[in-house]
């Protein structure tokens, strides 16, 4: 059994590691297989599908994601400017350095149903978001502001601000402004 968990893990370590360098499109059962050093048949013990497999390095990246901005959103529930200032700095900075999980992570339409529950685990970030934001009532301000941010983390993420020569850090202010104290 400990064999088996070894050969799951290295079959999402490789992914992630492809995903890194290679974008979506590098990521293939064959390319996984090869980079993992386990027969081309090996996925299928643990993952059912290929999406299942996806699943299992967008929850790798997922929980990256959640470790970094940890710190931002533990803590105390005052909702404080240098907190969400924080957490939304943080996670532009994890979209810039790791576009292609980022993008991943959120793909819910293509990993939707192929396991590790990706939509559930999103739930708890931005409750903890709420919380920051003023509490469970303003959820609506926490989702503007997650949905902000995240816009922001995607056009970093694909450089696309670029073009325009953005200041990314006024944007993440003035996104965090946005929701006041």
């Amino acid at each position: 059994m400990a064999e088996d968990l070894g050969t799951r893990a290295r079959l999402v370590q490789a992914g992630v590691e492809l995903l890194e360098h290679g974008g979506v499109a590098a990521v293939g059962l064959r390319a996984i297989t090869r980079a993992a050093g386990v027969s081309h048949g090996a996925p299928r013990r643990y993952f059912p599908t290929h999406r299942a497999l996806l699943a299992a390095i967008a929850e790798a990246g997922f929980a990256d994601l959640r470790a970094e901005l940890g710190p931002a959103l533990s803590g105390s529930t005052e909702p404080t400017r240098a907190r969400l200032l924080e957490m939304a700095r943080l996670y532009v900075a994890f979209a810039r350095r790791r576009p292609d999980m980022f993008t991943l992570i959120f793909r819910h339409d293509l990993l939707e149903g192929a396991g590790e529950d990706l939509r559930d685990k999103t739930v708890p970030v931005v409750d903890a978001l709420a919380k920051l934001v003023g509490g469970q009532a303003e959820s609506q301000r926490a989702l503007g502001l997650w949905a902000s941010v995240h816009g922001i983390a995607m056009l970093t993420s694909t450089r696309a601000l670029d073009l325009f020569d953005a200041d990314v850090d006024a944007l993440i202010v003035a996104a965090v402004d946005s929701v006041g104290e």
